[in-house]
């Protein structure tokens, strides 16, 4: 049997009965746009958490209190109420060699108060070299200064969206806000960061270090680290010597502090999308074993309603090989078109939620060639044995079916 004469017989068949044919191929459409979908949806979260993390500097690494794994949060020392950084240990981690900066931080939540507005957001304590270590900028006014933190004074710089919330579209420069019933002078705004699910720039506001040690939170430690290194490929050379100089300053054998670099972070988040995005794809993919047997039960009936097709087919001549390819063919070919048009619909979501602004989505290659591999192969599966069964009809019993 010729290639041409299948394919015209696979089309005849097919569109015998669009209704039908349209209705089995749905399981499949849908399931592939599913899958496609969830993968593209899955890359644009990584390239968007890796493009936060990167913003803010390829050579950074965190200094944490109590013991942090990545990937599993801080398993001693109560669980983020660890206080093993103090203010002595600045002045260590300055003197090591390839250390290029350091932004000691004190983080704590308060509500904010400014013309009638109010919220509730991330007071950060800082000293001026935050702005170089976490690469950040102003978008007006002025940032921390030595005067300020060696004063222990009341002056603030708002993140992007803070700005807003307080002050709608007034310029907030020299306005005052009201911190845990302390009044703070605005100095400064900084440039929108993005990225807000991840890193909460622009949702926080800065205040001088040692005003938030004295006056806000009253207390004596460090909430973080933050070490820019000279050259990213000493990363974790530097790391090392970070580690050795804390525990001999904390005259500890096991440290009680975690030292996390910005490649930690991302492969830990990275797999965790990963993961979460293959769970996604395999809830998807159950609507494509679904549509696998709505192809076995169609070609099933087709067999059926075709018996004496069949037995006229072979009485003529067809061989159990011929049979068997007519009717592998047609399920094959609903899969195959079913898995096309799963294809457009995946992208076109991804279109569409790319649109919104939600996040950027990716349709890779891979799960367009995924998908009509999938698709395929469906069709081979689920269509093996309705076309077996064709070709296994007594030609004489085919014939005399009623």
């Amino acid at each position: 049997m010729k290639i041409i004469d299948i394919a015209n017989e696979t089309y005849n068949s097919l569109s015998a009965n669009k209704a039908r044919s349209g209705l089995t191929m749905l399981g499949i459409v849908i399931g592939i746009a599913s899958v496609i979908a969830m993968v593209s949806i899955g890359n644009g979260a990584k390239q968007s958490i890796q493009s936060s993390i990167e913003s803010l500097g390829s050579n950074l690494l965190t200094i944490l209190p109590g013991i942090v794994q990545p990937g599993r949060g801080i398993v001693s020392s109560g669980r983020g109420t660890a206080q093993t950084l103090k203010n002595e240990d600045i002045d260590v981690v300055k003197t090591i060699d390839g250390v290029a900066a350091i932004s000691p931080e004190v983080s704590r939540r308060f509500q904010v108060v400014a013309m009638g507005n109010n919220t509730n957001t991330t007071i950060t304590g800082v000293i001026p070299d935050y702005m170089n270590v976490h690469n950040v900028n102003l978008a007006n006014g002025s940032f921390i200064s030595d005067a300020n933190e060696r004063g222990m004074g009341r002056q603030a710089v708002l993140g992007a969206t803070v700005a807003t919330d307080l002050f709608a579209d007034v310029d907030p420069l020299g306005k005052t806000i009201r911190i845990n019933k302390v009044n703070f002078n605005i100095i400064g705004v900084m440039v929108a960061k993005g990225g807000a699910g991840f890193s909460g720039l622009d949702d926080m506001i800065f205040v001088p270090l040692s005003t938030m040690q004295k006056i806000l939170s009253g207390v004596d430690y460090l909430s973080t680290m933050s070490v820019s290194v000279t050259d990213k490929n000493r990363m974790t050379e530097v790391k090392d010597l970070i580690i050795n100089a804390l525990l001999d300053k904390h005259r500890v054998d096991e440290a009680d502090f975690s030292v996390i670099s910005q490649e930690d972070i991302l492969g830990t988040l990275t797999t965790v999308i990963d993961t979460f995005t293959i769970f996604l794809a395999a809830i998807a993919s159950i609507s494509l074993l679904v549509g696998g047997i709505g192809i076995m039960n169609m070609m099933l009936t087709t067999v059926t309603e075709r018996t004496k097709e069949i037995g006229l087919r072979k009485a003529i001549g067809a061989k159990k090989r011929d049979i068997n390819l007519q009717f592998l063919s047609e399920a094959v070919m609903l899969t195959f078109i079913g898995g096309a048009l799963g294809i457009i619909l995946g992208w076109f979501i991804s279109f569409i939620v790319t649109s919104t602004g939600i996040i950027a989505t990716q349709v890779s290659l891979f799960s367009i060639f995924l998908a009509f591999g999938v698709s395929t192969g469906i069709g081979i599966v689920f269509g093996y044995y309705p076309a077996r069964r064709a070709a296994q009809l007594n030609p004489i019993d085919a014939l005399r079916y009623e």
